[in-house]
């Protein structure tokens, strides 16, 4: 028979099983970081080449093309790969894919 306890903990392992929600919480922290990834592939990497193509000229000597931060873009790629790493290791050594209910 089952204390108050234990029965709230069950009615918590069932509510993440049916409601998927080891997954929406994945996906969510892998979208923050792929939207890191991609703001500064934008930023770094896309904006240069526009301003080289635009220009930026304040007056015909002082025409400046633009910098690029690839350094920033390579910091923010390994920044997220080694997150998605260890969410995945993470996942699969405590067995959390066990709570996700299975597919039909």
């Amino acid at each position: 028979m089952l204390t108050t306890p234990q029965k709230a903990f069950a009615g918590f392992l069932e509510f993440i099983r049916e409601r998927g929600v080891m997954g929406l919480a994945i996906g969510f922290v892998l979208g923050s970081a792929v939207q890191k990834v991609v703001t500064a592939f934008v930023n770094d990497i896309v904006n240069p080449f526009v301003g080289i193509a635009l220009g930026r000229a304040d007056g015909i000597k002082s025409f400046v093309v633009g910098s690029f931060f690839v350094g920033d873009f390579i910091s923010v790629v390994i920044d997220f790969l080694i997150l998605a790493a260890i969410i995945y290791f993470v996942f699969k050594g405590l067995r959390l894919d066990k709570l996700d209910k299975p597919k039909e």
